[in-house]
């Protein structure tokens, strides 16, 4: 297993370093919503954020609510931005590294109250956000180790799509089809089952969102293959997609799902 704090301090040091390169004020091709300043604010807001959830013991979404209220002021100066930045990775891996996963913490998926969770998610976070980083520089993405990229592509089937299953009163309906997610470089290959979350928020709202679930037990009728950093940066909406097979109508209920999109 690759190690986390690493990674997290390896990814954030480049894209540090292509945010300084970039053009404060351009469009980032991969998040059209955001400018290269808002993409340095983001990672620096989310590394501080669960800096204060683990250092705080935050249990709760009210505690987790207050903690977002705490956030310094965004600096106006890619270089103070950066070093604000660097400050938060800082605490945040401080207090991962003393921290086992099994310790209870409080995070946005439900069904894992973990450490463990926001290390994770951390990783993951911080990989995409650096490729977002060089591709607004006008880099080419610095590649992703193939066992973090293997661990990318499980993370957005079991988490990214599929917490809307942790909502409650949310039921998956499953389609006919499961799709094989085939690494070339990475095991194993992953099966999913798209299919539709539906169910009724707290609002009253009524959703009828696009899913897939992780299954063992079934034969595929299509599937996408490449290496598994081509697979981890489709999924999350930085890559091309990968080799294409099998029935369209399968391969067409994940590629509505791709294209819902992961920030």
């Amino acid at each position: 297993m690759f190690d986390h704090t690493r990674v997290i301090r390896t990814e954030t040091e480049r894209f540090a370093e292509a945010i300084l390169a970039a053009d404060p004020t351009a469009t980032v091709p991969s998040c059209p919503a955001w400018t290269t300043a808002d993409l340095l604010w983001h990672l620096t807001e989310v590394h501080g954020f669960w800096a204060r959830v683990l250092a705080s013991g935050a249990q709760s979404d009210q505690d987790a609510e207050a903690i977002q209220e705490e956030k310094p002021e965004r600096p106006d100066d890619p270089v103070a931005g950066v070093a604000l930045l660097n400050t938060e990775t800082d605490a945040l891996l401080a207090q991962l590294d003393k921290r086992v996963d099994e310790q209870p913490a409080w995070t946005w998926f439900t069904t894992d109250q973990t450490v463990g969770f926001t290390r994770r998610m951390q990783v993951h976070e911080a990989v995409m956000h650096r490729i977002d980083a060089e591709l607004v520089a006008g880099r080419t993405p610095t590649p992703i180790d193939p066992e973090v990229a293997a661990d990318g592509v499980l993370h957005a089937v079991d988490v990214m799509f599929a917490w809307w299953g942790t909502q409650p009163g949310f039921e998956f309906v499953p389609s006919d089809h499961v799709v094989a997610l085939t690494p070339s470089d990475a095991e194993p290959t992953v099966l999913v089952r798209p299919g539709r979350w539906r169910g009724v928020g707290q609002s009253g709202k009524s959703y009828d969102e696009p899913g897939m679930l992780r299954i063992t037990d079934l034969p595929p009728t299509a599937g996408f293959a490449g290496t598994s950093e081509e697979l981890d940066r489709w999924l999350w909406g930085r890559g091309p997609e990968p080799e294409a097979d099998g029935d369209q109508a399968a391969l067409d209920a994940v590629r509505s799902l791709q294209a819902v999109g992961i920030q």
